[in-house]
């Protein structure tokens, strides 16, 4: 016998049994009323927001409402530019097989779920390729579209066509638009011609607790109340994820769920769940307790190297108070110096401190929560692509200085970026390291296509110039370490046990 879905069979079917995000779903449902006089002026939704808040379950249950038929996509699914010729950009322009004469014919919803996931960049397919792949007509395998080839440029093309309504929705825009550097904006404007966003918020804590005491009640099961608020207290706002877990407790309960029940089910599940970094984040720079950072933290699952990274990168973005972000400097600048002992026998213990830290100088920090949509970027510097991240440059410097590359990457150049981005004109470094006048720019952080640049590159030159012919070399003075005797102290008997504040 296999076990139904209880996420599939408790998904409200009407929107009266739909709970949060009333905002959200009163613009879904006003956008779809467009459609019953006629093509909006943006012919398509894009619903952004953390995994199980119900983005797609609104859309279907809305749908359902007015009698309409869905049509749906998701990342399980082929998503190349044949399938979704195949199966929704041919529907896209049709009507409703089922319609009643002398009355205007039912909508077909076009949902696509996880577009984020959706790989490739903008390039198209051709038509006639893509034509003979969906009639079948070209079967040499050497043709045939692999993964998401074409995927993007044909949602552009159904977006762009469309006849009936089209939902898109993701967890991160940014895996919709690129992560590259270059081209993202170009993919946001050219989607956001035909898009309107909605961001979907968590669930609150009253809305999981309604949802929780219903899908006991159909079940036949019950709860004490110790039981659903130790559920809710620590569920993130994910509504499958709540339906998961109560499947889970249930199973394994006679008829009631006891409050201890439900802790042991947490604290054997948690090791298990990870989230992505920018939803993750998110729900950090939200905890306003240190239990509640420390849950992020962990399932967020990166080291505490890149938990320092991304948390130094983005406080000065999402903190609007100064003092916070001194307050959350000082955690992060110990953790950083806890990291450099990781070889030592205090391994274990600096590991655990700097994560940690981490964690609290991102969450507890602010004086007053923080409002409003967070904002938070990859950094800059661990960026292999990035525009500053000239190989050039990073070899330049691995050389002279005899270290890594990733030492460079990650230590070096955000510290010489961070000089020469106040200092653009002062071309000593440079000069030193024997750099171009293109190099220069990039550690500069300027846009080489800019004005200013190519005159500020033109100074470089000159420079340059002036020291070839006065057959002036680069010199990059050698440092020497004389050999010092370094005392060496016996560690504690507690070792690994360090005074943090």
């Amino acid at each position: 016998m296999v076990t139904s879905d209880w996420t599939e069979r408790h998904r409200p079917q009407s929107e009266r049994f739909l709970e949060g995000n009333d905002a959200q779903r009163k613009k879904i449902r006003s956008w779809l009323d467009q459609w019953k006089e006629g093509k909006p002026d943006k012919p398509g939704l894009l619903l952004i927001g953390p995994p199980g808040v119900g983005k797609t379950t609104v859309a279907r249950a809305v749908a359902a409402d007015m009698g309409w038929q869905v049509i749906e996509l998701n990342a399980s699914d082929s998503r190349n530019a044949g399938a979704i010729r195949k199966a929704a950009t041919h529907a896209s322009n049709h009507g409703s097989l089922f319609m009643t004469p002398g009355t205007k014919p039912a909508r077909t919803l076009i949902l696509l779920d996880e577009v984020d996931h959706l790989s490739g960049g903008l390039r198209a397919i051709s038509s006639d390729r893509i034509s003979s792949i969906v009639t079948g007509e070209d079967l040499d395998p050497s043709k045939a579209l692999k993964g998401d080839s074409g995927g993007k440029a044909e949602l552009l093309n159904l977006l762009s066509q469309t006849k009936q309504p089209v939902i898109l929705a993701c967890n991160d825009e940014m895996g919709l638009w690129g992560r590259s550097s270059s081209t993202w904006r170009t993919a946001r404007d050219r989607f956001s011609k035909h898009l309107i966003t909605i961001r979907f918020e968590r669930a609150s804590n009253e809305a999981l607790r309604r949802i929780a005491l219903r899908v006991i009640k159909q079940e036949g099961y019950t709860a004490d109340p110790g039981a659903i608020d130790e559920l809710v207290n620590n569920n993130p706002g994910d509504l499958r994820a709540l339906v998961r877990d109560l499947q889970v407790m249930c199973t394994l309960a006679d008829d009631n769920l006891t409050k201890d029940m439900v802790r042991e089910n947490i604290e054997t599940g948690v090791r298990d769940t990870t989230v992505e970094i920018f939803p993750g984040l998110d729900l950090l720079y939200r905890s306003r307790t240190a239990d509640k950072a420390m849950m992020a933290m962990r399932s967020l699952d990166k080291s505490p190297d890149d938990m320092v990274a991304w948390v130094s990168w983005n406080n000065g973005v999402v903190f609007t108070e100064k003092p916070a972000i001194r307050r959350g400097s000082q955690p992060l600048s110990l953790a950083d110096r806890l990291l450099t002992s990781r070889f030592r026998n205090t391994a274990h213990r600096s590991w655990y401190w700097s994560s940690n830290l981490s964690g609290l100088a991102a969450s507890v920090t602010m004086s007053k929560p923080v409002e409003g949509r967070i904002f938070c970027t990859y950094p800059g510097f661990l960026r292999r692509d990035s525009a500053w991240v000239k190989r050039s440059v990073v070899d330049r410097l691995a050389e002279t200085c005899g270290c890594s590359k990733k030492a460079v990457r990650e230590e070096l150049l955000p510290s010489l970026v961070a000089v020469q981005s106040e200092n653009s004109d002062d071309f000593s470094i440079s000069l030193a390291l024997g750099l171009s006048p293109e190099e220069h720019a990039a550690i500069c952080g300027l846009k080489s296509n800019l004005v200013s640049t190519k005159k500020l590159m033109e100074l470089y030159s000159k420079e340059l110039e002036k020291m070839s012919s006065e057959n002036v070399l680069p010199i990059i003075e050698e440092v020497k370490v004389e050999d010092t005797e370094i005392e060496e102290t016996e560690p504690e008997k507690d070792s690994g046990q360090r005074t943090l504040f």
